[in-house]
């Protein structure tokens, strides 16, 4: 017997359900909501990742789009905030080494500065900026729980301070301190089991409570969604490259077809477009 509507649509709920529980705050649909209008969340991260104790939070902000200048490519940031010193920081959750590259955080921090220096002002204007890149893996295989990068005048051996900080989590470290503790949650999935109550608080909220597993069937809809058009769009450039179409006419084609920016239907073609 065919199922109905309502079965399929029940079925589907009960199937993302089960795949809720299963998600780590270290997974992409499940961070969407994380951080969501959730800044003491965010305060208590970034503590324990900058070492700065008394870091007050005054905005966060989870998939913020970024793009001012015609033409460039456009980035959607996992979660970025200020601090009440007007610091300004990139939060980024990443799976594996290729998602975490340094010509993507090069990337991530240069979008940060257009996005917060205006027309007339100086450029010692600038505040200070993080991109924290939480990655699953230790992508320098060096058992450290942080990887700092920052900018030396190769001559004196100095600090460069131009305000621009960059900085690797691995989310791999476990231990007794607080980032290993912190990265034991990132990657757990049951609320019992972690340390710090905010995480667990969030984290039974967006699998327990109706209200919060609304939110979280609907991100991962989208996600599931979104997912299947990028998938569409690959198997389409596949095609017309088996047909020996050229990537010019290529673009056209996918520009039309899935109603996709020039920019970001040459990003698929050239097979450097990300999340």
């Amino acid at each position: 017997m065919n199922e109905t509507e309502q079965q399929i649509r029940e079925r589907e709920y009960e199937t993302n359900l089960q795949k809720l529980q299963e998600l780590r705050p270290i997974d992409d649909e499940f961070m969407r909501c994380m951080f969501k209008d959730n800044i003491p969340l965010a305060e208590l991260v970034l503590r324990i990742i900058t070492g700065k104790r008394d870091l007050i939070i005054t905005e966060c902000e989870t998939q913020r789009d970024m793009k001012r200048l015609a033409g460039a490519r456009s980035i959607c940031l996992d979660a970025y905030g200020a601090d009440s010193t007007g610091k300004k920081y990139d939060i980024e959750i990443q799976k594996g080494e290729e998602g975490a590259s340094p010509h993507r955080a090069r990337y991530h921090s240069s979008v940060m500065d257009i996005e917060n220096l205006n027309a007339g002002q100086k450029f010692e204007e600038l505040p200070d900026t993080y991109v924290i890149f939480i990655v699953d893996e230790d992508v320098y295989g060096k058992g450290e729980p942080f990887y700092p990068v920052e900018r030396i005048n190769l001559v004196t051996g100095k600090p460069f301070e131009d305000g621009e900080h960059i900085l690797y989590v691995n989310g791999e470290y476990r231990g007794d301190s607080e980032i290993g503790k912190l990265m034991h949650d990132f990657n757990c999935a049951d609320a019992k089991d972690m340390y710090f109550d905010l995480m667990a608080e969030r984290t039974e909220y967006l699998k327990k409570n109706p209200e919060g597993v609304k939110k979280m069937s609907k991100i991962m809809d989208e996600f599931a969604k979104d997912i299947a058009f990028r998938a569409s769009i690959r198997a389409s450039i596949r095609t017309y490259r088996e047909c020996n179409i050229d990537d010019a006419t290529i673009i056209e084609k996918i520009m039309e077809r899935f109603e996709l920016s020039n920019e970001a239907a040459t990003g698929y073609v050239n097979e450097k477009w990300s999340a």
